[in-house]
């Protein structure tokens, strides 16, 4: 029998949902004693129902709202290289069922079995992001096992960000092994060429979520003008120049994301057909509009503006003045793609949220599509939170 500490649901904590999969057990579903207390933040013990009959496997938290990750079903299992070593072998032999080349998010933390563990793969770099105490302090055995699995020869740790505050970790970047990149990392993807900075750049260096999104996009563009909001790198913009557009406007707040920007279309051959400009979206947009011009595609990908469920409300009004914006700057029978990363609003609020928007900018338009991220980034059914992409196409009118 395992000697690991014990955390036990609350008398009425019903125990069906971590038997039927969900992976997350709340501070205030658990008996919050002394010893539950005490233990230290990402260790590991054994979730009882209020029965004391044991259900799961959980790494521990007491500082952090979700106080009990399940790691493993059965409780008498071990997390040790070999363990993880499994879990990575496993996550590495869907994608590569799923992709040619070694480029894509290899674990998408709870959908993988891994919770709170995202990792994503640049050829041999693979950027690693221990959003979760458990996977802080295994860092290096992570690592090691990526090594093992995936074969690559480096390998980050991202430790920054919103999710990992949450949890009481503070932030660092560092290269755990291998030297670090001394330059952007090429990323093909959808015909275009992309710069990843893993080591200074937003997340892991690039968004791979996006690439289904991006390849219909592609399928909207017959030459033509493009514009592409909150661009980051140029994810939608160098995706339509690959498929044809005559040029491409790509708009972000950072500077030296459209550097990378600019230089994943020199390795195209496309650096004349890209214009890029350093402004405040909102701004921009109706900079735009005074100015008379029109787009054929115009896409916007803003940052989560509902993180949480507090912020709902206000991120559904910016949701909406997006789309109030972006929708006169499409040409008469163009398109407009509007996405939303913010898990917090699901996609029917996303949906009428993009409708209103694009009323109240005097235009009406069909629903031609919806998406989601790609299947490097699986949803885990029981868990909402995984599935927090969503991208809509509109046909607008004229």
């Amino acid at each position: 029998m395992t000697s690991l500490p014990v955390i036990r649901l609350r008398p009425k904590t019903k125990p069906q949902a971590i038997r039927h999969g969900f992976p997350w057990v709340f501070a205030d579903e658990v008996v919050a004693d002394r010893r539950t207390r005490a233990i230290q933040p990402g260790s590991f013990a054994v979730l009882e129902d209020p029965e004391r009959k044991p259900l799961a496997l959980v790494t521990v938290n007491p500082n952090s709202k979700i106080i009990g990750r399940v790691m493993d079903a059965d409780p008498e299992a071990r997390i040790d290289p070999e363990w993880l070593r499994a879990r990575l072998t496993r996550a590495l032999a869907m994608r590569e069922r799923l992709y040619d080349a070694p480029f894509y998010r290899l674990v998408h933390a709870e959908a993988d079995g891994l919770p709170g563990l995202i990792v994503d793969r640049f050829g041999d770099t693979a950027v690693m992001q221990p959003n979760a105490a458990w996977a802080d302090a295994m860092a290096a055995q992570i690592a090691d096992a990526l090594v093992a699995v995936a074969g690559v020869k480096t390998v980050v740790l991202n430790g920054q960000g919103r999710a990992r505050s949450l949890e009481g970790l503070d932030e660092r970047t560092e290269v755990i092994v291998g030297s670090a990149p001394t330059a952007p990392i090429e990323v093909p993807m959808n015909g275009a060429t992309y710069m990843a900075d893993v080591m200074g750049g937003q997340k892991t260096g690039l968004f791979y979520d996006q690439r289904p999104n991006h390849a219909f996009a592609q399928r909207l563009v017959g030459g033509g003008r493009v514009l592409d909001v909150f661009s980051h790198v140029g994810g939608f913009g160098l995706a339509m120049l690959a498929a044809g557009a005559d040029h491409a406007t790509c708009i972000d707040g950072s500077e030296p994301a459209l550097a990378l920007a600019r230089k994943g279309a020199e390795a195209m051959g496309k650096a004349d057909q890209l214009e890029t400009r350093r402004e405040d979206a909102f701004a921009a947009l109706e900079a735009l509009a005074a100015e008379g011009a029109q787009f054929d595609v115009v896409i916007c990908d803003p940052p989560a503006f509902a993180p949480s469920k507090q912020a709902l409300e206000a991120g559904l009004r910016a949701y909406e003045r997006v789309a109030k914006l972006a929708a006169p700057l499409v040409a008469p029978g163009g398109y407009l793609g509007l996405c939303s990363c913010s898990h917090a609003a699901d996609l029917t609020s996303f949906r009428n949220a993009s409708a209103r928007g694009i009323g109240r900018g005097g235009r009406r338009g069909q629903l031609i599509h919806s998406g989601q991220a790609g299947p490097d980034h699986p949803t885990l059914p029981q868990l909402a939170e995984t599935g927090y992409l969503k991208a809509l196409f509109f046909r607008l009118d004229g």
